[in-house]
C-alpha cells in the first residue's frame, strides 16, 4: 500500500472502527439505562414479536384474575343469600310442624301471618342477590379468564339458569302454602283408611281395580283438569301406597293427600282446587264412588251449580260485572254473555291471580268455585249469572279434622325446598371453586408469560455493565489510533526536505 497526503487509509480505518464502538457504547448505555434489550425494533426484530405476544397474554390475563375475583365476590354474596333463606326455611319448618299437629289449640291464623311474611321475605332475598325470576345470576355465568388456546378454554361456565336455581318464593314451590286450619274431605265418604291391616284396590278381585281423582286446579297460570290415578295391586295396596301414590302424582300442584283424625282420606294445600272420584271397583275402593270436595282449607265463595252464560236467564245480550276485592285490591271483571265456562275462567284469573284469588270448575265441572288463601268478597251485577244469589258468601277455612292439611302440606313443599336451595348452595360453592382454580392457572400464567418475556426483552445487567468497560476501553485505544493515523502524513513532510 503506497503512502500518499490524499487517502489516509489508516485513519479511515481507525475512524470507521471509532464509529462503531461509539454505537455499541450508545446501545449498551441505552439498556443499563432503560433496563431493556430490546429498546427499539432494530434491536432484535423476531424477540420483539414473541415479546409483544407475551405482553398481549400478560395483559389478558391480568384482567381475568380481576373478572374472576369479582365472580368469586358476587357468588359468595350469593351463597351468604342462601344461607340466610335456609334460617328462614327452618323458621317455616318450625311454624308448619307447629300447626300440623291436631294437638295445637292456638290461632292458626296468627302463626299463618309470620309464615306468610317469612314466605315473602325468600322472595326479597332471593331478588337481592341475584337468584329470583330473572336475577342477574340466575343465568349462564360466563366469566372471562383468558390464558386459553380457545374462547371456551379461556371461560368458565356456572350455570346457575332456570327455575331449579330459582330461590324466590314460587321458584321454592312456596308461594301457594300455608299453615291455615283447614282441608277437604270427600262428602258422603265412610271408607277408613287406617283400619287396622285393611288394604284397597286388589287386582285378585278386580283386574282394572283403581280409583281415579279429578281435580280442577290453578296451576301454570290457568285453570285446569288434572287426574291423579292409584293403581291397585294383587291383594290390594296399604294406606301408605295409596298416599304414595296420590302425593307423586299432586305434589307439582300444591296439593298433599293424608289421612285425618277420622281415618278418611283428605286432601290439603292453598292451591285453588275441587276434587271429584269415581272407582271402578266397589269392594275395597279408597273412598266411597261418585263423591266431591272443595278445598276447604281457603276462603271461598261458591258460584251458580252451573255457569249460565249469558247473565240474567241465558241471555246473550246481558253481560255481567264480576268484582272480586281483598287487601291487595279490586279486580273488575265484564263478562260477555257469549263466553263459554272455560273461557270465562281465563278471563277472570287474568285479572284476579295477581290478588291470589282464583277461579276453577266446580267438582261436577258445570260451574265456578272461587278460592283464595285469604279473606276476600265478590259481587256480581246478574243474580243468575256467575253466582246463584245477589249476595255470595265467603266461606271461612274449615277447623275440623282436617285442620292440619295445608301444614302438612306445608311441610312436603319446604322440605323439597330445603332439598333445592342445598342443591343451588353446592352449584354456588362448586362455582367459587371452580373460579379460584381458574384464578390460581392464570396467576401461574401470568408468572411464567412474565420470565419468558423478561429472557427477550430485559437486559442482562452483568452482561451490558461489562460491555459498557469494554466499550470504553475499545473507544479510548479507538481516539489515540486515530491520533496515531492522522500524524502519518506529516512524516512525509521530511522527504521533502
Amino acid at each position: 500500500m503506497s503512502i500518499s497526503f490524499q487517502t489516509n487509509y489508516a485513519a479511515l480505518v481507525a475512524e470507521n472502527n471509532l464509529n462503531t464502538n461509539n454505537n455499541f457504547q450508545t446501545q449498551t448505555i441505552e439498556a443499563l439505562t432503560s433496563g431493556y434489550r430490546i429498546n427499539q425494533s432494530g434491536d432484535d426484530p423476531a424477540g420483539l414479536a414473541v415479546a409483544n405476544q407475551y405482553q398481549s397474554e400478560i395483559t389478558e390475563l391480568t384482567q381475568g384474575v380481576l373478572n374472576g375475583n369479582a365472580g368469586v365476590s358476587s357468588l359468595q354474596i350469593a351463597d351468604g343469600g342462601l344461607s340466610n333463606i335456609t334460617t328462614i326455611l327452618d323458621r317455616l319448618q318450625t311454624l308448619a310442624t307447629e300447626s300440623a299437629s291436631s294437638t295445637f289449640t292456638g290461632d292458626r291464623a296468627n302463626v299463618n301471618v309470620e309464615y306468610q311474611q317469612l314466605v315473602q321475605q325468600i322472595t326479597q332475598q332471593a331478588d337481592n342477590i341475584g337468584l329470583g325470576a330473572g336475577g342477574t345470576l340466575n343465568v349462564k355465568n360466563q366469566v372471562y379468564i383468558g390464558g386459553g388456546n380457545t374462547s371456551p378454554n379461556s371461560q368458565v361456565e356456572i350455570d346457575l339458569s332456570g327455575t331449579e336455581n330459582q330461590v324466590d318464593a314460587n321458584g321454592l314451590g312456596l308461594s301457594n302454602t300455608s299453615v291455615l286450619g283447614g282441608g277437604t274431605e270427600l262428602t258422603n265418604n265412610l271408607v277408613r283408611l287406617d283400619a287396622p291391616g285393611a288394604t284397597f284396590l286388589n287386582t285378585t278381585l278386580n283386574a282394572n281395580a283403581n280409583q281415579a281423582f279429578t281435580f280442577n286446579v290453578y296451576s301454570g297460570g290457568e285453570a285446569t283438569a288434572v287426574t291423579a290415578t292409584v293403581n291397585g295391586a294383587a291383594g290390594g295396596i296399604s294406606e301408605s301406597q295409596v298416599l304414595s301414590q296420590l302425593n307423586t302424582q299432586l305434589s307439582p300442584y300444591g296439593i298433599t293427600a293424608s289421612v285425618g283424625s277420622d281415618g278418611q282420606l283428605n286432601f290439603g294445600g292453598t292451591a285453588a282446587f275441587t276434587v271429584s272420584t269415581t272407582a271402578s271397583e266397589n269392594t275395597d275402593p279408597i273412598a266411597t264412588t261418585a263423591t266431591t270436595g272443595s278445598n276447604n282449607g281457603v276462603y271461598s265463595v261458591a258460584g251458580a251449580g252451573t255457569y249460565i252464560t249469558g247473565g240474567n236467564g241465558g241471555n246473550t245480550a246481558v253481560a255481567e260485572t264480576l268484582t272480586l276485592q281483598n287487601a291487595q285490591g279490586t279486580a273488575s271483571i265484564a263478562l260477555s254473555g257469549t263466553l263459554t265456562l272455560a273461557q270465562t275462567l281465563a278471563q277472570i284469573n287474568g285479572q284476579t291471580a295477581s290478588l291470589g284469588i282464583y277461579a276453577v270448575s266446580n267438582a261436577a265441572g258445570t260451574g265456578i268455585s272461587f278460592q283464595s288463601a285469604n279473606n276476600f268478597t265478590a259481587t256480581s251485577t246478574a243474580n243468575t249469572g256467575t253466582f246463584a244469589s245477589d249476595t255470595p258468601t265467603t266461606t271461612q277455612p274449615t277447623s275440623a279434622s282436617t285442620a292440619t292439611g295445608n301444614a302438612l302440606a306445608a311441610i312436603a313443599a319446604i322440605n323439597n325446598a330445603i332439598s333445592q336451595l342445598g342443591n343451588v348452595q353446592s352449584r354456588v360453592g362448586a362455582g367459587e371453586n371452580v373460579l379460584s382454580y381458574a384464578i390460581s392457572l392464570a396467576n401461574s400464567q401470568i408468572t411464567n408469560f412474565s420470565s419468558a418475556e423478561s429472557g427477550i426483552k430485559d437486559a442482562d445487567v452483568a452482561t451490558e455493565a461489562a460491555n459498557l468497560t469494554k466499550a470504553q476501553v475499545i473507544q479510548q485505544a479507538s481516539v489515540a489510533a486515530l491520533a496515531q493515523a492522522n500524524a502519518t502524513p506529516q512524516a512525509l513532510l521530511k522527504l521533502l526536505q
